[in-house]
């Protein structure tokens, strides 16, 4: 039987993300829903940058005292025009006493926080095509005012 070849992680961008004020939607199917509007935002990447745009959202679904499952979905601009939509899904696991402080917007040590995203891309550029055929893995850290974002394409 062949071995198949063990997935690499190539660099691809970190981004922050500026955020505001959550809405607090309530208990939905026995979790917390909140919604935190994204306000913009700056990408960098292997030769090239980006800003991200205002109007985009997190929809958050605090699942449990420990566990938040994140919906992120906002537009890119590059330097040179192109846009680029995002769609990042992620999980975020912490002690009750660290999730309830991320929850109140305080800082946390991020060493303390499991933090692992999914992003997907669209774009109607052709030099940025190969994004929508790439399956792409992330890290981050929730700060005050701001999400920090690393992600890596998998090779």
């Amino acid at each position: 039987m062949s071995t198949l070849a063990t997935p690499r992680l190539q660099f691809f961008a970190d981004l922050s993300v500026q955020v505001d004020q959550p809405q607090e939607v309530g208990k939905v199917f026995g979790a917390q829903r909140r919604v935190i509007p994204i306000l913009g935002g700056e990408v960098v990447g292997d030769g090239w940058r980006g800003r991200i745009l205002p109007g985009g959202a997190d929809f958050q679904l605090i699942a449990s005292a420990t566990v938040a499952q994140l919906d992120a979905r906002y537009v890119v601009e590059t330097d040179a025009g192109d846009r680029i939509f995002v769609m990042n899904r992620a999980l975020r696991s912490a002690p009750a006493e660290v999730t309830a402080k991320l929850i109140r917007g305080e800082p946390v040590d991020p060493a303390l926080v499991y933090f692992r995203c999914v992003p997907t891309f669209e774009t109607g550029s052709p030099a940025l095509a190969w994004i929508m055929e790439r399956i792409f893995v992330g890290t981050g850290v929730r700060r005050p005012d701001k999400v920090e974002i690393s992600v890596f394409a998998v090779e």
